[in-house]
This record gives C-alpha cells, sequence and structure tokens, in this order.
C-alpha cells in the first residue's frame, strides 16, 4: 500500500525524490525527509496526491527557513513540534508544527548527523557518522552522553563505522546501524562496548548477514526490525 507520493521522482505536491527517514503520527499522519527537495512533507492518512510541505522547501540553503539534503525527522509530541537531522548544513534544527511556522530553530550546530531517535523522557540520540559514535542529548539541561562508539572508526565491539539510523527500547538501549560494518549493534544504557544483534558476517544475502542495514525498528516486545 502506498502512503505517501508513488506519482514519480519531481518536486510537486503528490511527488517525492530520494526519501530517507520518517515518522509516523498517532493519526496515522506520515513525515518524511524529502531529501533531494531538501523538505519535510507531511501526509495524511488515505492521500498520496497531496503532500505538504512542513519544514524548508524553499531551495536548498542554510537560512533558518531552509534545509540542505535532510536525511531523518522525528516528531516531538511534547512540544508539538519535528526534530530534523539537516546534514548538508551539519546541524539539528526544530520547525514548530503550528500552522504559519516559517522557520526552525538550530538545537545542535557542526555535528555530521544521519539518524535520531527519542525516548520516553523526550532525550534526544543522535549517530555522528563522521566522528563514528552516537549521543544522547539532554537538551534543557544542555547536556550531552556518549552512548555507542567514540572510539575511532574500526570494527570492534567499542567502536563504530558510518553509523546510519539508531533507536531505542524502553530501557534506554540503543540499537545502532552500524552501516559500514554490515550489522546492527546493541547498546545497553552505560556500556563501553556494544553486542552485534544482526550481521557481522559481512556483506551478503544469507540469513546471516545484513548488507548495508539502514533503518531500524523495536517494538514493544523487544523483537528488532532491520531495513
Amino acid at each position: 500500500m502506498t502512503v505517501a507520493g508513488g506519482h514519480g521522482q519531481g518536486d510537486a505536491a503528490s511527488q517525492l525524490y530520494g526519501p530517507h527517514g520518517f515518522s509516523v503520527d498517532d493519526d496515522q499522519t506520515v513525515v518524511i525527509a524529502d531529501y533531494v527537495n531538501h523538505r519535510i512533507t507531511q501526509w495524511k492518512k488515505g492521500t498520496t496526491t497531496n503532500g505538504q510541505a512542513v519544514a524548508g522547501g524553499n531551495d536548498q540553503g542554510s537560512g533558518l527557513n531552509q534545509l540542505n539534503w535532510p536525511r531523518h525527522v522525528l516528531i516531538d509530541k511534547e512540544t508539538d513540534s519535528l526534530i530534523i537531522c539537516d546534514s548538508g548544513n551539519k546541524r539539528v534544527v526544530r520547525w514548530s508544527r503550528r500552522s504559519g511556522t516559517k522557520q526552525g530553530e538550530i538545537l545542535i550546530d557542526k555535528i555530521d548527523c544521519y539518524g535520531l531517535a527519542m525516548d520516553d523522557q523526550a532525550y534526544l540520540y543522535v549517530s555522528n557518522a563522521q566522528k563514528h559514535e552516537a549521543r544522547l542529548y539532554q537538551l534543557s539541561e544542555k547536556n550531552e552522553i556518549l552512548v555507542a562508539g567514540g572510539n575511532g572508526q574500526g570494527t570492534g565491539t567499542n567502536q563504530l563505522n558510518n553509523p546510519h539510523y539508531l533507536c531505542v527500547d524502553p530501557q534506554q538501549n540503543v540499537y545502532v546501524s552500524d552501516e559500514g560494518n554490515n550489522r546492527v549493534v546493541k547498546w545497553s544504557k552505560g556500556a563501553k562496548e556494544g553486542i552485534v544483534v544482526a550481521g557481522g558476517q559481512g556483506d551478503g544475502n544469507a540469513v546471516t548477514q545484513s548488507a548495508y542495514p539502514n533503518g531500524l525498528f523495536v517494538d514493544a516486545l523487544g523483537t528488532l526490525y532491520v531495513a
């Protein structure tokens, strides 16, 4: 079932161009990082012909009303806003979902962000592909904590290699798609090393392998889904 786009690549309201990360609201509204169009689009349930640009969409650029290769977007229900990995500008930004919003605000600057996640306490997790790590950001306290990697690029259990997306379970265990190592790694809260939970057997299509893993989701029963 198509829930967004499906009308070829382009920048029309019914189209997407290189869509990346997305989030789904409680009413099944889908919000998508429309990567090549430098915008975030919102799609209400039941329509694939009328997406709405809710962030960016003002050409590629570094202004607060612009985005530059957005890779991922989260819905922050507590503040009724979108949190966006604005990768080309090396920043994480927030855009209010209120009608009439014309620009965002910078939450984290000078970061090679890729994936975003948020836990039950509204703490933000961000993967940094350049530093091969992921960090937890307590924005209200202006505090950050290393939660995965951070020991340089590599294959060790305390390392990551070009981490992409991530997700967090209710126990604050962090799952990272360690794309360069063809594996998914679980980092328990406070751990200094991760545990390989998918792949890690090289690039391939065997059931024990995971080739360039990207999107992740862990459900309430702890089952992990990998794209």
